[in-house]
């Protein structure tokens, strides 16, 4: 049991609840074979309309302003009805997703925390596992199945992926876009599959993209709208999308414990960084923005990044809530592809 979290052995009570909301990805396998469509509250939040009302919505509720874009987001999603029930990571996420997981439940939402243990202990993880598959009623054998039907969406979105950095016929916008909702299949496996197939065929039709610098994008997903519009408005594009490629599970296993250890984002930064390496030397990456969320812990990573991944140039640029780019980011990111451009020309290397 999670501290300072109520939890229940038993499933919770499912008559009338489709909807079951998620604050980054989980093993969404188990909340498909009990029937049930996970959704990632963030996903909500993010692509609505009106979602700066989500936020509106939460401060007036008593978040306070400095605090989280996304945390904010997602409890104004989840208080405007959006799910019936939520998954919620409580290790291995946001240092703040524990206290609005406290606030959700007072508000009396069904939900139940997992966590991610922090030295990828088999044993802890599997133990988790059960416990969400006792919560919605299934077992892991069914979860399993799952996996396998899930990982055909995955190999089309491992596709795209092959398709941004190695054919580019991709744009990093539409790779973030597809990727990212690997964590949820957008509550709707078929659905989801179909559409990727559809995205497939007509990438693959289209002749390589012009621009010459390629950039890899690390950090959380951003909550600016038009950031990668804006890059390739310079001559650039992103090649690599760190965290939404991770939401795929880009890795083979048979055991679906096995999967979730394999997965980067909830555990120690260097994990990360020896996979953002080898990604970096395998796409021929020019340079790295790293996007920070303005009051989150994550922040300090850029230490780290900064230390680890060498001499390639390095780009921190930082969000807070969702809407374009602003006049300063904007001639940070000039002055940054400019530099690798003029570093290429002297270096005498060729762009994609």
């Amino acid at each position: 049991m999670t501290a300072g979290l109520r939890t229940e052995s038993r499933p919770f009570n499912r008559v009338g609840m489709k909807r079951i909301g998620i604050t980054t990805t989980v093993p969404s396998e188990f909340i498909f074979a009990a029937g049930l469509a996970p959704v990632d509250l963030n996903n909500i939040f993010v692509t609505d309309i009106n979602s700066s009302g989500f936020i509106e919505l939460a401060e007036t509720e008593g978040l306070p302003r400095a605090s989280c874009g996304w945390i904010k987001g997602m409890y104004g999603a989840a208080r405007a009805g959006m799910v019936d029930a939520i998954v919620a990571v409580s290790d291995g996420d946001c240092s703040h997703t524990r206290t609005l997981l406290e606030i959700i439940q007072s508000e009396g939402m069904p939900l139940i925390p997992f966590a991610y243990p922090y030295d990828r202990d088999h044993s802890l993880l599997r133990k988790q596992m059960e416990k969400l598959a006792a919560w919605v009623g299934v077992s892991m054998e069914d979860a399993e199945k799952w996996m396998n039907r899930l990982d055909s969406i995955r190999s089309k979105l491992w596709e795209i992926d092959r398709l941004t950095w190695e054919e580019n016929r991709v744009t990093g916008f539409e790779n973030h876009l597809l990727l990212v909702n690997g964590s949820d299949m957008e509550g709707d496996p078929d659905r989801f599959e179909e559409k990727c197939g559809r995205f497939l065929e007509e990438a693959r039709q289209r002749p390589a993209l012009p621009q010459q610098l390629r950039l890899a994008f690390i950090g959380v997903p951003p909550i600016i709208g038009d950031l990668y519009e804006f890059i390739e408005t310079l001559n650039a594009r992103v090649v690599f999308n760190e965290v939404q490629r991770q939401f795929t599970l880009p890795f083979r296993s048979d055991d679906i414990v096995e999967r979730y250890l394999l997965y980067t984002y909830p555990y120690d930064v260097f994990s990360r960084i020896r996979d953002i390496k080898e990604e970096i030397a395998k796409r021929d990456i020019h340079g790295v923005i790293h996007y920070v969320q303005s009051f989150c812990h994550r922040q300090m990573e850029d230490v780290m990044f900064r230390k680890h991944l060498g001499n390639i140039p390095f780009l921190t640029v930082e969000g807070d809530a969702p809407q374009k780019l602003d006049a300063r980011t904007k001639l940070r990111l000039e002055s940054f592809c400019e530099m690798l451009s003029l570093k290429i020309s002297a270096l005498g290397r060729p762009g994609c």
